[in-house]
């Protein structure tokens, strides 16, 4: 098993940041309707930065290593830098290659992160509860 499998099962085994803050400032919840991944991602952000960071959820190794390793990555930082991160940051993080399917899971994370931070309720073309 290479250092990034190992990488990835141990956030998925011992994630870092689990768990619900109980006043955030922002937080935002969204589900992989097609493999039925969900996560939610509370910020408490103090003066532009982010402060504490947890995620919940539930889903597959890929989906919430993902999400570990992003609560890692994002404490401390601005809302403008969490706004930059990119596909290409997230698979830098998880380092090993992906499928469609797999790419979904592994963005989840990303894409309810960003949500809070630019305030997204729902997105383009997806139905809203429905």
């Amino acid at each position: 098993m290479n250092v990034y499998q190992e990488d990835l099962l141990d956030h998925y085994e011992n994630p870092s940041n689990y768990g619900t803050l109980p006043n955030p400032d922002i937080s935002h919840e969204e589900d992989n309707p097609l493999c039925g991944d969900q996560i939610r991602i509370d910020l408490l952000v103090e003066d532009d930065k982010i402060k504490e960071v947890r995620f919940s959820g539930h889903g597959c190794t890929i989906s919430l290593a993902a999400a570990s390793m992003l609560t890692e990555e994002i404490e401390g930082k601005s809302l403008d830098e969490v706004k930059q991160l990119t596909k290409d940051d997230i698979l830098d993080m998880i380092g090993i290659p992906l499928g469609p399917v797999r790419l979904k899971c592994a963005l989840l994370a990303l894409k309810v992160l960003k949500a809070g931070a630019y305030g997204i309720t729902s997105w383009p073309g997806e139905e809203d509860g429905d």
